[in-house]
């Protein structure tokens, strides 16, 4: 479109009778497979902390050249053998136009007047059709490695004559309706295979990181490493074609910096960008920072000033507008129940102070494996473990004002009381850890979980307005740990987790209207059962980044394509009535 409005403009004002060109090269995209080792699996019960024997990992290298566009146009209407052209121009157009008359054809396709006049344009004469542009599109390449995309913008020429495709060095072989163009003006293009570049075989190529255009690089032209490579068809995997209503998983081709394989690290969505955030490989946890751009899939490692937390996993990041709030976690055997916020404008971490941390149970037990979910100004935490024993109590951060953030136990037993009240005799799920809670309204959806002993397949609902808490009735159950859940539409998607006996790369819909369970095809190749990794919604995509399968972390990113009739719900408004 943006061809077409030069061309457009460049009509109201004199032109010259030369082609323009503008080649496009395509990208190679690389598949870059990270490296792979036998681990030691993890056991499911425990302490819900997720220990494992560690081994040494080299990072994963990434690599990104991004493509380049060429276009270039030369003016040679001040050329010496002006004024040849247009004695040879115009004897071709009177000799055509006679032609043309004798054959039956109109008049305006027949004769085509090249001028460097300015004021040809304005006055055509009665031999000659007002000039026009008439964008042609041609493609040239092989199935190897590259295409090239040449537009031609031709002036005074109907749409039947596009002139010779770039790089061949051939004119039309249409005489009748068109006259032979000089020999100066064919189009060339110097990064069309087999083409010269404008001005004649002496000129500069257009681009001194392209080569030859046979395969080999200019003499003392720079080294192009293009990415990614395009997958042959020949070659590619044989995998089924999806319906228009079917999901599709892929790995994404990121690039960027070089990051860690994690598991059990925290992935927040703020704009485009993913935070990803601690987590651990198979030798220690950390406390980096990687944001990934998620329209780009481009990897990047911000720098960051203030109060850094320490190394950490297992704890929860919550997205409070374009702050992050970082609560809990551990290291091996250390718990923490303090609070960090980061600011994602300008990447300062802080430690705020928070009211009456200094009075016993006035703050959380130190925990990790432990949800936390954002509802109008407060961040519910939920269950998790504290190294002796799974939590199911909830509490409140009041996250209104950063300032002055404070904690409320919202349910459960207060840990500086002995006695019980009336909130802790209500029916509350089991302690657990590793499970899932999302937020739909006031309601708190718990899903899955494990206790260090057993793994559990049952869905809790808490209403956090009247502090009620309700089991819902599902006849048929899977049983998930380290799992993800997504809210998209009114369904829960939860992707992987463990099920009591291995590693799982299911695809499971809950759908919250009717609070059923439903498995949908997905096609495509899907990522390996994992767990322990992170899953956010992007633009009609969900996004799997890293995780763990008993032996092996991975640093991988996985695309899980959304269609329409796969999970849009019948219902755009919905509460759920428990």
């Amino acid at each position: 479109m943006a061809d077409q409005a030069r061309a457009t403009s460049r009509d109201k004002t004199p032109q010259s009778p030369h082609s323009k060109n503008k080649v496009v090269r395509s990208q190679k995209i690389s598949q870059v497979t990270s490296p792979t080792e036998p681990r030691s699996p993890t056991p499911l019960g425990g302490d819900l902390y997720d220990h494992s024997p560690v081994q040494d990992r080299p990072p994963i290298p990434r690599s990104h050249t991004p493509g380049h566009l060429s276009s270039r146009s030369q003016d040679r209407r001040n050329q010496s053998g002006d004024l040849a052209l247009r004695q040879r121009s115009q004897s071709a157009a009177g000799h055509t136009s006679s032609r043309a008359a004798a054959a039956g054809i109109p008049h305006s396709y027949s004769t085509t007047s090249f001028s460097s006049n300015p004021s040809a344009s304005k006055a055509p004469t009665p031999n000659s059709a007002p000039p026009s542009r008439q964008p042609t599109i041609t493609e040239n390449g092989d199935n190897n490695s590259t295409s090239s995309l040449t537009v031609n913008l031709t002036l005074g020429r109907d749409r039947g004559d596009s002139g010779a495709s770039a790089g061949s060095g051939k004119e039309s072989t249409t005489s009748t309706t068109h006259p032979r163009r000089p020999t100066n003006l064919r189009s060339t293009s110097a990064i069309t295979s087999g083409g010269r570049p404008p001005g004649g075989s002496h000129a500069a190529p257009s681009h001194p990181r392209v080569g030859t255009g046979r395969g080999q690089p200019a003499k003392g032209a720079e080294v192009f490493t293009p990415f990614p490579p395009l997958t042959k068809p020949k070659t590619a995997p044989d995998v089924l074609a999806a319906p228009s209503s079917g999901m599709y998983w892929s790995r994404a081709p990121t690039s960027g910096t070089p990051h860690t394989a994690l598991r059990a690290h925290t992935t927040t969505l703020v704009g485009s960008n993913v935070f990803v955030f601690g987590g651990c490989d198979s030798r220690a946890c950390f406390n980096e920072l990687y944001v990934l751009d998620a329209d780009a899939f481009y990897w990047s490692t911000p720098h960051v000033v203030g109060d850094v937390p320490v190394p950490l996993r297992a704890m929860t990041c919550t997205a409070v507008g374009k702050k992050l709030v970082i609560f809990g976690g551990g290291d091996g055997p250390a718990y923490y129940n303090d609070v960090y916020v980061l600011d994602t404008v300008n990447y300062r971490w802080s430690k705020p102070k928070i009211m009456g941390s200094d009075q016993p149970g006035r703050v959380p037990s130190k925990r990790r494996a432990h949800t936390a979910c954002l509802y109008k100004s407060g961040i519910y935490v939920f269950g998790g473990g504290d190294g002796e024993r799974a939590l199911n109590d909830i509490w409140r951060l009041d996250v209104s004002d950063f300032g002055k953030m404070s904690w409320k136990l919202v349910s459960g037993p207060s840990p500086s009381s002995s006695t019980t009240s009336v909130t802790d005799r209500e029916i509350r799920p089991k302690a657990r850890g590793y499970h899932t809670a999302n937020m739909v309204g006031s309601k708190l959806i718990i899903y899955g979980g494990s206790d260090g002993g057993e793994c559990f397949n049952d869905v809790w609902v808490y209403d956090v307005e009247t502090h009620v808490w309700k089991q819902v009735n599902i006849p048929v159950t899977y049983r998930r740990l380290s799992h993800t859940a997504t809210i998209v539409g009114s369904y829960l998607f939860v992707i992987g987790g463990h099920d009591g006996n291995e590693y799982s790369n299911d695809v499971l819909l809950l759908n919250l209207v009717t609070m059923g369970w439903d498995r949908r095809k997905v096609y495509g190749l899907p990522p390996s059962g994992r767990g322990y990794h992170g899953t956010v919604l992007h633009d009609s995509r969900l996004l799997m980044i890293g995780g763990f399968d008993g032996s092996e972390v991975f640093g991988d990113v996985w695309v899980l394509e959304l269609a329409v009739h796969a999970y849009y719900s019948q219902i755009s408004h919905f509460t759920i009535e428990i």
